[in-house]
């Protein structure tokens, strides 16, 4: 059964109708276009659909888009406000920290979300939060200094 459903994406008050069983990935990707928020998959293990919902972190594809009625959604496209980046997302170019960039956009988020409730993490807390979400490309070093760094700007 199709209904329509109204939540605020990057700051932006979006209306979509969906069916009962469409994922918030599905909604956010493929109705909306906001290509930042990634497909791997869709089993909830890779982490690339990670998204910020009412200032958590959750795995968009394991999430129906029913339950986002109301919520706020921030992906890390919706960090760079009036043409500046966030300092997390500074911090990922400055220190090279992707390379096929496929995954960065999940690390943006989460690093973002990470640093705003633990401004000042020790490496084996950036490591442990981290766990959840796969890179292919990297051995990790590149975002785990980007984290670091981009610390004293969350403080």
């Amino acid at each position: 059964m199709a209904r329509v459903i109204t939540f605020t994406l990057n700051g932006e008050k979006r209306t979509v109708e969906v069916e009962d069983n469409e994922t918030l990935l599905d909604v956010i990707r493929y109705k909306l276009k906001e290509t930042s928020v990634k497909a791997g998959c869709w089993k909830g293990e890779c982490g690339l659909c990670t998204v910020e919902m009412n200032g958590k972190l959750v795995k968009s594809c394991m999430v129906l888009a029913v339950e986002a009625d109301g919520a706020e959604i921030l992906t890390a496209a919706g960090l760079a406000r009036e043409g500046k980046l966030a300092p997390i997302q500074k911090a990922f170019i400055e220190h090279n920290a992707f390379q096929c960039g496929f995954c960065t956009p999940a690390y943006v988020i989460a690093a973002h979300n990470f640093l705003k409730n633990n401004p000042n993490p020790t490496r084996e807390q950036i490591k442990h939060f981290f766990s959840g979400i796969l890179c292919r490309c990297t051995g990790y070093l590149q975002i785990i200094r980007a984290i670091e760094d981009a610390a004293k700007y969350y403080k």
